[in-house]
Parts: C-alpha cells; sequence; structure tokens
C-alpha cells in the first residue's frame, strides 16, 4: 500500500516518509501469527497515513500521547475510559457492525446488536420471571416482557438475559460508592422462550464527561448524552451472543443524537404509561404511574 502524497509535500520528501512506512511494516514480517502480522501491518500502514495526511505536529502528538495517559490513568476496576473513546468515535458501532453480520435467507431478522458500553458487571443477582432487577434505584416502574426465539421462530427455552439500566438520575449503580447493586440482574427464559421483568423506565443521561473523553467532545461541540435506554446481554447454546439495547419511542435525544451513536431504528420500542390504579400484569400494587413496553429477541446461529 503506497499512500499518495500530500500536494504541498515534495516527491523527495514523500519518498522519505514513505520509505519509513515500508520500514515500520516489514519490521513485522517476520510475526508467527499471520492474524497478529496482518493488524500489526495494517495498523501501521493507517497510522502513518493519517500522520501524512494531517502533516501532524510533533505539539499535537505531544497532546494525544498526553490524552492516552489521562485516559489510562482515570480509568480503574469501574470506569473504562478507553472503551469510552472507543464509543464516542464510533469504534465500537463499527466493530459490531463488522461482527454481527445478516443471516441471509433467515425467516426472522437476527436482533441488531449495538454496544456494550463499560457499566455490565458480572456476578449481578439472579431474578425469577417478573422479578424486579430495580434494587432500590429511583424512577418510573416499567414491566418489560417479551420471547427470546431462533431465526426460524422457535422459542428458545434458558437463554439467559442479562439486563442493566441508569437510574432516573443518570447513574449506573457502579458510579455510586457505596457498593450498591441496583438497576441489573440476570433472569432465564421460560420452557415457551418468553420472559418478563420489572425494571425502570429509561432517560437520557450523559456518559462520564468529567475525564479526557468529556474534554474531548467539549473542545468538539458535541453532547455526551445518551438517548434513554435498558442494556440486554443474551446468551443460549449454539446461538450469537447478542449485546444490544432498547430505545424509548419520543426520546428527543435520538433525534438530537446518540453521543456513542448506538440507536437503531428496530430496536425503538414503545413505552406506553400506564396511569395510576391501572392494573399491573402480575397484580403487583403500584402507588402511582407506571409504563410497559414489549421487546422480542431473535437470537442468530452462532458462527453466523
Amino acid at each position: 500500500m503506497t499512500e499518495t502524497a500530500h500536494p504541498a509535500v515534495s516527491a523527495e520528501q514523500a519518498g522519505i516518509e514513505q520509505a519509513l512506512t515500508d520500514q515500520v511494516v516489514a519490521s513485522f514480517d517476520g510475526t508467527p501469527d499471520p492474524r497478529l502480522r496482518q493488524l500489526m501491518q495494517a495498523l501501521t500502514r493507517h497510522l502513518h497515513a493519517f500522520i501524512r495526511e494531517v502533516r501532524l505536529t510533533e505539539e499535537e502528538w505531544n497532546t494525544a500521547i498526553e490524552f492516552l495517559t489521562a485516559a489510562g490513568h482515570i480509568t480503574d476496576d469501574r470506569r473504562q475510559e478507553f472503551i469510552l473513546l472507543s464509543d464516542v468515535l464510533g469504534a465500537s458501532m463499527q466493530t459490531i457492525a463488522v461482527n454481527n453480520e445478516a443471516v441471509p435467507g433467515a425467516e426472522r431478522a437476527a436482533t441488531e446488536a449495538t454496544v456494550f458500553g463499560p457499566f455490565f458487571v458480572d456476578d449481578a443477582p439472579e431474578i425469577p420471571i417478573g422479578g424486579d432487577i430495580a434494587g432500590g434505584a429511583h424512577g418510573q416502574p416499567c414491566w418489560v416482557e417479551g420471547t427470546v426465539t431462533d431465526t426460524r421462530g422457535n422459542p428458545i427455552p434458558g437463554a439467559r438475559i442479562e439486563v442493566w439500566e441508569a437510574d432516573d438520575e443518570g447513574f449506573y449503580d457502579v458510579q455510586y460508592t457505596d457498593g450498591r447493586v441496583a438497576g441489573r440482574a440476570h433472569l432465564y427464559s421460560d420452557e415457551e422462550g418468553r420472559y418478563a421483568f420489572w425494571g425502570l423506565t429509561p432517560t437520557p443521561y450523559p456518559i462520564p464527561h468529567d475525564g479526557p473523553v468529556g474534554k474531548m467532545l467539549a473542545a468538539t461541540n458535541r453532547s455526551p448524552v445518551r438517548a434513554s435506554h435498558l442494556h440486554f446481554m443474551v446468551t443460549a447454546p449454539g446461538l450469537r451472543t447478542l449485546v444490544t439495547h432498547i430505545f424509548v419511542q419520543g426520546d428527543p435525544q435520538i433525534e438530537i443524537g446518540d453521543s456513542v451513536f448506538g440507536v437503531k431504528d428496530s430496536l425503538i420500542k414503545d413505552f406506553d404509561v400506564q396511569h395510576a390504579g391501572t392494573p399491573t400484569p402480575d397484580g403487583r400494587a403500584l402507588g402511582g404511574d407506571w409504563a410497559r413496553t414489549r421487546f422480542d429477541i431473535v437470537l442468530a446461529p452462532a458462527g453466523a
């Protein structure tokens, strides 16, 4: 791959730059793992092409190093600044698009995937079907129900469904310092592939923007706000793991723009508000308004 020289660069200078790129690419020729060799050589070519295209200054290079250093310093076991960086650059969604191709000839389209986000936690508590994931988190109660099937329409019993979300203040439990576990749980679909649980009606919130990624967004006049959403991760033997969200129909932030590019039309769902006193699906007594939504999940075959 020979890069096109910048118009302001002489042929002699372009040759010097291309020779360096070729030298670095060739340094990986002896990499035993062919996939690693491909990754490192492609990364080198594209990185050098970027530097040459924008004529990167040494000051800008130093600023980039300081930015990455700051991202490393703020990252810990509760916050992953590099995932945020990947998200706001669209790299996360592009990786998801590459790895979740449509299944040709499927009777039912597989549910679309979207970003994982930085707030998933292993070992969330298990709840029964109809249980409550809120765990004391504040927000409007919301009944969520649906089915899990494969692309031929067969119900998937025993699918593990992980769900997690922010409270109505826009914070996940891990963003608090008191060790709470709230707004997250897992459950399993029944013999007919059905599931249901109580959660909270999602609300918009900003991604953490007190660090280097937030400063970058501010400098580029971009909003850190995410459209209202509820996270899902669904797994079942022989089927592709699904990581996705559902979004709230009518949320103005969808039109304004989701800061991590995660919204897809198929994932926008009606969250129908029910007035106080409206009977709930399981007879639960609520003192105010609540909402309900339906999300039918279709899993693609593993390896598809």
